[in-house]
């Protein structure tokens, strides 16, 4: 008998190690197609604003109401997790973002586009909560883990934007075709996105919980999170830092048309900007190496500077050419912070935590993140809606290098300590 349940518990070690490995495999050629949408950015702006007739300000709005949606999605993503599984809600998820792009596609009116970010907002939240989840529970548990996690998320994100780069191009060219085969061409990769997804395989052990004791656990989940100054500062900082990174998207569209840069060269463009945040991507090991507890200030600053030295150069009316020098180095400076941001900010909130903790702490960021980022967006919006363009980008840049350097500030003595230096509730 003992001889029996020792075999049968070797049979299910073996069976969950070949299911670790193939997610481990699978991960890296399903994350450089899925982590964002191919074919949609360099174009996104230029299909919302000339075929279906937004303004940059409407389009500003459009951004800011999908994170609110991403905001008001996140409870009900992480219990749709707890109850079916990591696995299942990532399949449903790429499913739900492919049927986003067919309602923009087919969109009639500013509702109809609302629609269509509410489930992406519900794709994105659920991709957001899983996918990184994926490969980090398929590693072993040792103090490797999450270099290894950074350096095989590191390549499939820096693939991804090689990919992005090319999609780039052609998109660009392929809008003043016909505007819509770029869209249905993003569709098609995000559909095959969640074909790739279904061959994931399950490796937790789920135990059926009710709604009210899912809730329990996301409360009491949250209270301890938020005891750690550490991860409260984190939270803080990145809600800041992607809300400027998503204002700098739109803003990077209107200045190039506002510097007279034709359609279908905004391809090619965001293609080189993209190649540079691929490498910039495969290299963040060398910078969080290089910088270490300077890293957030490394990324943020410069990005916060280059909008506002920007805005400046708008401002003063500065001859064309050497407005071209000034916006390429600002969106190069951009770009290069960009790719290794998203990547190691996931590595500082995942450091000391279990499977479960890090769902939570992922719940509580997507909240964190979203809520800011959705304020700040809107109040961008309105800026750009009541001022011009030069007086927009200079008070936009001036408040991201104010929010960015007090934040900064704030987080001296609370986050890039050493294991040791951390008291027990800092570590989560």
């Amino acid at each position: 008998m003992v001889e029996e349940k020792a075999k049968e518990i070797l049979k299910q070690e073996e069976i969950i190690r070949k299911k670790k490995k193939k997610n481990i495999a699978l991960y890296t050629m399903y994350r450089c197609f899925s982590w964002d949408l191919l074919f949609y950015y360099a174009i996104i702006y230029l299909f919302l604003t000339i075929e279906k007739g937004l303004s940059p300000a409407q389009y500003m709005q459009f951004d800011a109401f999908y994170v609110l949606f991403k905001c008001g999605m996140q409870i009900p993503c992480t219990m749709l997790i707890g109850k079916i599984g990591k696995r299942n809600s990532l399949v449903i998820a790429n499913f739900v973002l492919a049927m986003h792009l067919l309602v923009i596609i087919f969109s009639q009116s500013f509702i109809d586009l609302l629609l269509s970010q509410v489930f992406c907002a519900f794709a994105f939240v659920t991709k957001a909560t899983c996918e990184s989840d994926m490969l980090y529970d398929a590693l072993e548990h040792n103090e490797k883990r999450g270099g290894i996690f950074s350096k095989l998320d590191g390549k499939a994100m820096s693939i991804y934007y090689y990919l992005d780069a090319i999609s780039a191009v052609l998109s660009g060219f392929l809008f003043v075709v016909n505007a819509y085969i770029p869209m249905v061409i993003c569709f098609t990769i995000a559909f095959i996105s969640f074909l790739v997804s279904t061959k994931f395989e399950d490796i937790e052990v789920r135990k059926k919980v009710t709604i009210k004791e899912e809730m329990k656990g996301i409360r009491y989940a949250f209270r301890g999170i938020f005891r750690s100054k550490r991860l409260k500062s984190l939270l803080v900082f990145n809600g800041i830092f992607v809300a400027i990174l998503r204002i700098l998207q739109t803003l990077r569209n209107t200045i190039l048309t506002e510097i007279g840069v034709e359609e279908q060269y905004f391809g090619v463009i965001f293609a080189i900007l993209g190649i540079i945040s691929g490498i910039a991507t495969r290299n963040q090991g060398r910078i969080h190496s290089r910088f270490r507890n300077k890293t957030l200030a490394f990324l943020s600053i410069p990005t916060a500077c280059s909008c506002l030295v920007i805005g400046l150069g708008l401002f003063f009316h500065l001859p064309i050419q050497i407005m071209y020098v000034i916006v390429t180095i600002g969106f190069i400076i951009q770009y290069i912070a960009k790719g290794p941001y998203y990547v190691l900010i996931k590595r500082y909130f995942n450091n000391f935590t279990t499977s479960q903790k890090r769902v939570k702490i992922a719940t509580a960021n997507n909240i964190m993140e979203n809520a800011i980022a959705a304020i700040l967006v809107f109040v961008a919006s309105y800026v750009l809606e009541v001022a011009p363009i030069y007086d927009s980008v200079v008070m936009i840049g001036c408040l991201a290098v104010g929010g960015v350097v007090l934040w900064l500030d704030h987080m001296r003595g609370r986050v890039g300590l050493k294991m040791e230096e951390y008291s027990k509730k800092e570590i989560a």
